[in-house]
C-alpha cells in the first residue's frame, strides 16, 4: 500500500542532488562491558541480522513516485527489502584513533543514499584503540529529521546496565517505555517553513500582526525570528557534496557554572562558546566581518518540562563576534536571546511558526528551488542545542560514552553546530562542507579555549 508523502518530506527529495545530500546522522560511541570485546559486539549485530523479520515498519519504507501517484512522492514497503544492504561493518586501521573515526564518518556522511531502497544505512565501526566501538546511523531527512534520528537511536537504549536481549537500532521497540522517549525537541529548517505556510493559509488574518511585528523588529535590529543585519562571511558560500565532521565533549557542569554566574541559560553559554570560537577561527583566516555574525537558533518555548509537543520557534541571535571580550559577548548573546523570546510571548503556536518561517524563508526557498544564490544571508550559522537524558544509557550492557549529531549543510550555510547532552557531558558536533571548511579541529580547540575564557571572566573554576 502506498502512503502519500507529506509536503515536508517530499521537499527533501526534491531539493536533493549529488552536491546537496539531504540526510542526517547520529554517532554513538559505546564502551563494552568488562570482559567483552568488539568481536562480542559484532556477534550481537550478526545475530540481530539473522532476525530480518524484526524490522520496524519505518525502516522498510522506500520512496516512490509514478503515474499511479500522479508523480508525487509516496511511501511504500520495499517488496525486496534486504537488511544486509542497510547494515554494514567497517573497521579503522589498528590502532584507530578518534581522528581516524572522524575521517571515516566524514566520508560515509558525504555519499547520497540509494533511492531504490529504504533511505538509511547503519555502520558498526570497530578498531578504536581504546576498546570502544561506534555505531553510525545515516537516515534521509525525508524519513526523519535530525532530532527524529536521535530519537530512533535513543529508543533502543536503556538506563539499566544489566539489560540484555535489547533490539538492534532498526528493530521494533516498545514505545510505552518513557525512558526511551524522553528526548529533546528542535525543528528543521525547510520543515519549519512548510508547517508555517500551511498554517498561514488556514489562519492568515490572525497572523498579520505577528508578521508585521517580526519585520519591524528586524528593521530596528531587535531580537526576534528575523534578521536583516547578517554580514556575508566565509561560511555563507555555495557548497559541494563532500562533508567534514568532528566532535568533542565537555563536562556539562562547567557550562552550567558559567551560566549561573552570568545569569544566563546553558543555551546562552553554548552560543557564546560558539561565538568566541568562530571569532578566533575567522581572525586566523583574516576573514572576520566588521558586523557581528547572526546565528539561527531553534528554541523550545514550552514553560513546563513535559517532553511532548512541539511548542518551538526560531530566533536570530546576535553573536557579538565584533567584541573582543568574552564576558561582553555572553552578555550580548544573553540579551539578544531574552529579547527574542520576549518577542514571541503572547503569540500562538501558529504565529510563532509563521514568524520563524519568515526569518528563514530566503534560504529555504533557495534550497527547494535550486536558486541558491543570495545577495545577503538571512543568518550566518545554525547553532542548535538538543538536551538529552541525564542518566547513563546502555545498549546490551555497553555504556554510551557519547552521542553526536550530524547535520545537513546547505548552500549558503557551510557550517552547522549542533550540541546534545548525555550523562553529564555536553557534546558539540560540527558538520561542514568539506570544500569550504576543511579543518574542524581548530574550531573544537577554540570552543574549549572560549569555555576557559568564560570561566576566568566569571571567576568560576573548572572542576578538577
Amino acid at each position: 500500500m502506498r502512503l502519500p508523502m507529506s509536503p515536508t518530506d517530499s521537499m527533501f527529495l526534491l531539493g536533493e542532488s549529488r552536491e546537496h545530500p539531504m540526510h542526517v546522522g547520529g554517532l554513538l560511541l559505546l564502551q563494552p562491558p568488562e570482559g567483552a570485546t568488539d568481536q562480542d559486539i559484532r556477534a550481537l549485530f550478526v545475530e540481530a541480522l539473522s532476525r530480518d523479520d524484526d524490522v520496524a515498519p519505518l525502516w522498510r519504507r522506500r520512496a516512490v513516485r509514478s503515474l499511479s501517484t500522479l508523480w508525487q512522492w509516496a511511501w511504500e514497503e520495499d517488496p525486496r527489502f534486504d537488511l544486509d544492504h542497510h547494515v554494514r561493518f567497517n573497521a579503522l586501521p589498528r590502532p584507530g584513533g578518534i581522528d581516524e573515526l572522524w575521517e571515516l564518518v566524514s566520508r560515509l556522511h558525504s555519499t547520497v543514499l540509494d533511492r531504490s531502497r529504504p533511505l538509511w544505512e547503519i555502520y558498526l565501526i570497530e578498531g578504536l584503540a581504546d576498546g570502544r566501538y561506534a555505531i553510525y546511523v545515516k537516515i534521509h531527512h525525508s524519513l526523519a529529521d535530525g532530532v527524529g534520528a536521535m530519537k530512533l537511536l535513543r529508543r533502543v537504549l536503556s538506563t539499566d546496565p544489566c539489560e540484555t536481549g535489547m533490539p538492534a537500532p532498526w528493530g521494533t521497540v516498545d514505545r510505552s517505555d518513557p525512558a526511551r522517549s524522553a528526548v529533546g525537541t528542535a525543528i528543521d529548517l525547510p520543515g519549519a517553513i512548510v508547517r508555517a505556510v500551511r498554517a498561514t493559509v488556514a489562519e492568515a488574518v490572525g497572523l498579520v500582526p505577528a508578521l508585521v511585528g517580526t519585520v519591524d523588529r528586524a528593521l530596528h535590529d531587535r531580537g526576534g525570528s528575523m534578521s536583516l543585519s547578517a554580514p556575508n562571511s566565509m561560511f555563507n558560500v555555495p557548497i559541494a557534496g563532500a562533508r567534514r565532521f568532528a566532535a568533542r565533549s565537555w563536562p556539562l557542569e562547567r557550562v552550567q557554572m558559567v551560566a549561573k554566574a552570568a545569569g544566563a541559560t546553558v543555551n546562552d553559554v553554548v552560543l557564546a562558546m560558539s561565538a568566541g570560537a568562530l571569532r578566533t577561527f575567522m581572525l586566523e583566516h583574516d576573514a572576520l566581518p566588521d558586523d557581528p555574525l547572526i546565528a539561527m537558533v531553534p528554541v523550545s518555548l514550552r514553560k513546563d518540562k513535559d517532553p511532548g509537543g512541539n511548542d518551538i520557534g526560531v530566533l536570530m541571535c546576535n553573536l557579538a563576534t565584533h567584541l573582543a571580550d568574552p564576558q561582553a559577548r555572553l552578555d550580548a548573546v544573553r540579551d539578544s536571546m531574552a529579547e527574542g523570546k520576549q518577542s514571541m510571548e503572547g503569540m500562538s503556536t501558529v504565529s510563532r511558526l509563521a514568524a520563524s518561517a519568515l526569518g528563514i524563508a530566503p534560504l529555504a526557498v533557495g534550497v527547494l528551488t535550486g536558486n541558491r544564490a543570495l545577495p545577503r544571508p538571512p543568518f550566518n550559522v545554525i547553532v542548535s542545542n538538543v538536551p538529552g537524558p541525564t542518566d547513563p544509557l546502555y545498549w546490551n550492557g555497553c555504556r554510551v560514552d557519547a552521542l553526536y549529531p550530524l547535520s545537513v549543510p546547505v548552500d549558503g550555510q557551510a557550517l552547522n553546530i549542533t550540541c546534545t547532552s548525555t550523562d553529564g557531558e555536553i557534546a558539540f558536533g560540527l558538520t561542514s562542507c568539506g570544500r569550504s571548511i576543511r579543518q574542524l579541529d581548530p574550531l573544537l580547540d577554540h570552543l574549549g579555549a572560549e569555555l576557559e575564557a568564560l570561566e576566568a571572566a566569571y571567576e568560576v573554576g573548572a572542576p578538577a
